[in-house]
C-alpha cells in the first residue's frame, strides 16, 4: 500500500509540475497563441523613457503589429521622476528585462554585456554623423539605435513676444542676459508673465544646468576633459565663468517666474497650456513638448527656440547656439529575452527606419527629429523646424547624454533647492562640487 500511495503521489506531482512549467509567465512565454487556431505570435516589449510620446508609440506598436501579424509589441511606460537606468536595472534585477529598453546615452556602457551586439544591422550605414558615438562601446560594438536627435531652450511664443516688442520679435537679437531681461521687461509691461519654469529635476539638472558642461567648449573632448576634472577635483565650479553665468540667467528666470511665489508648484503639463495659451512669453523645454503645446495653441502654431545666454557677451560660446544631439537610444536584450525575441525586435527597429509607415511614425506622429540620413521627412512643428535651423547655421551646443545615470536626481535636487531659496549659490555650488567628488 505505501509503495502505491508513493507512486500515485509521485504521478500527481509530476503532473502538477508538468502543468505549472506549461503555464509559465506573461514573460518567459515568448510566443503565444493568435486568433487563428495554431497561429503563434512573439511577443516583445519595449520600455518607454520618453512619456510625452506614449500614445504615439502604442499606435506605432499597432501599426508594427499590424504589418507583422507574428509579433505583438507591447509599450511600457517608465514611471514618471523614475531615471531610465534605475528602471531598466530593477525589470533586469525582477528577472524580466524588456525586449526594447529605451535609454540615455550614458546609461549604455553600464548594460553593455546585456545588450545584443546590433554593428551588422541595415541602419548602422544610413546613421547620421555622429550618432552613434555614445552607442558604440571600446570594444566596437554598436549596442543600440539612435532612436531621436532633440533640442532644448527656452521655448518662446512668438504672438505674444510680437505684442511686447510691438512688431516682429526677431529671437537672433538675444544672446546675452540683459537682452534676456530687456525682453523679459517688455513682457512683464505688456501684463504677460515673462517665463514658467518647470521645477522637475530631470528638466533643472538634466538639461539646465548641464548647459554648462556643453558650454566650456565647443571641442566635445575638452567638455569630456572638464567632467573628468570635476570627478578629479581638480576644477571649481564656483570659480567657473561659465557656472556663475548660467547661474546669473537662472536668476533672472527666478526673478520673473510665473511661480515665483510657489516655484515648487508647478508640473511639466502646466507649462505648454501657460504657453500654448499666452500666459506666458518663454518656457524653458525641449522640442519633446510640441504635441503638448499644439494641443493648448492659440499663436497659429508660431513659436522657436532661443539660447540660454550665459553672459553679457554676445560673443561667448554658448550664446548663439542650443544643445542638440541624440538623447535617446534604444538597446535589445539579450539576457532575458530569446532569440526570437530579439529577431523580432531587430525587426522593428529596421521597420522604424526604412518603412514608410514607420518613419512617418516617428516624424509626423511622434514629432521625432530622426538620427538617420536615409528619412526625408522634414518635422512639420515649428519646434523640429527651429532645430534644423540651428543646425544648418552650425549654431549648435553638445547635448549632454553622458553625465551619471543618478546626475539629474541628485543635482536636481540642490535645483530644486535653489529655486524655492532653501540654499544660496555657495551652497548650491558646493552641492554640485560634492556630488561629482563622490561619484563612483
Amino acid at each position: 500500500m505505501k509503495m502505491k500511495r508513493l507512486v500515485s503521489l509521485l504521478v500527481v506531482l509530476v503532473f502538477t509540475i508538468s502543468i505549472l512549467v506549461g503555464c509559465g509567465t506573461a514573460k518567459d512565454d515568448a510566443s503565444a497563441t493568435g486568433g487563428n487556431a495554431g497561429e503563434k505570435k512573439i511577443k516583445i516589449t519595449m520600455l518607454n523613457s520618453k512619456g510625452e510620446i506614449q500614445a504615439q508609440l502604442e499606435e506605432a506598436a499597432a501599426v508594427f503589429s499590424s504589418e507583422n501579424p507574428g509579433i505583438v509589441l507591447e509599450i511600457v511606460p517608465a514611471p514618471a521622476g523614475q531615471s531610465p537606468f534605475e528602471k531598466v536595472s530593477s525589470m533586469y534585477a525582477s528577472g524580466n528585462a524588456p525586449t526594447l529598453a529605451m535609454l540615455d546615452g550614458g546609461d549604455l556602457p553600464k548594460l553593455k554585456e546585456k545588450f545584443a551586439d546590433l554593428s551588422k544591422e541595415k541602419w548602422i550605414n544610413d546613421a547620421a554623423d555622429r550618432s552613434l558615438n555614445d552607442a558604440t562601446m571600446s570594444d566596437g560594438k554598436v549596442v543600440a539605435f539612435p532612436l531621436t536627435v532633440e533640442g532644448y531652450g527656452f521655448i518662446y511664443n512668438k504672438a505674444v513676444l510680437d505684442k511686447a516688442f510691438g512688431g516682429s520679435f526677431d529671437p537672433s537679437t538675444i544672446k546675452t542676459t540683459k537682452a534676456l531681461e530687456d525682453a523679459f521687461i517688455k513682457l512683464e509691461a505688456n501684463n504677460t508673465a515673462p517665463i514658467f519654469i518647470s521645477p522637475m529635476d530631470w528638466s533643472l539638472a538634466g538639461h539646465f544646468l548641464s548647459t554648462a558642461y556643453a558650454a566650456q567648449s565647443k571641442d566635445s573632448a575638452e567638455v569630456a576633459r572638464f567632467l573628468q576634472d570635476l570627478l578629479g577635483e581638480k576644477a571649481n565650479v564656483a570659480e567657473n565663468k561659465v557656472f556663475n553665468g548660467l547661474i546669473d540667467t537662472f536668476d533672472l528666470m527666478k526673478k520673473y517666474n510665473l511661480d515665483k511665489n510657489d516655484p515648487l508648484s508647478g508640473t511639466y503639463e502646466r507649462g505648454p497650456e501657460v504657453l500654448g495659451k499666452g500666459e506666458v512669453g518663454f518656457w524653458f523645454m525641449g522640442n519633446w513638448a510640441w504635441p503638448q503645446i499644439n494641443s493648448f495653441d492659440t499663436a497659429d502654431k508660431a513659436y522657436g527656440f532661443i539660447p540660454v545666454p550665459i553672459s553679457n557677451n554676445a560673443e561667448d560660446y554658448g550664446n548663439a547656439g542650443i544643445p542638440v544631439g541624440v538623447t535617446k537610444f534604444v538597446a535589445i536584450d539579450k539576457e532575458q529575452n530569446s532569440e526570437e525575441q530579439q529577431s523580432a525586435a531587430k525587426k522593428f527597429l529596421e521597420w522604424l527606419g526604412y518603412s514608410s509607415s514607420g518613419q512617418d511614425s516617428l516624424v509626423n506622429k511622434a514629432n521625432i527629429i530622426p538620427a538617420f540620413k536615409n528619412i526625408t521627412l522634414e518635422p512639420s512643428d515649428p519646434l523640429g523646424k527651429s532645430i534644423k535651423q540651428y543646425m544648418s547655421n552650425g549654431q549648435t551646443l553638445q547635448f549632454m547624454t553622458t553625465t551619471p545615470p543618478d546626475h539629474w536626481s541628485k543635482v536636481g535636487a540642490s535645483m530644486q533647492k535653489y529655486l524655492s531659496d532653501n540654499v544660496d549659490r555657495a551652497g548650491l555650488f558646493n552641492e554640485i562640487q560634492t556630488y561629482w567628488k563622490d561619484v563612483e
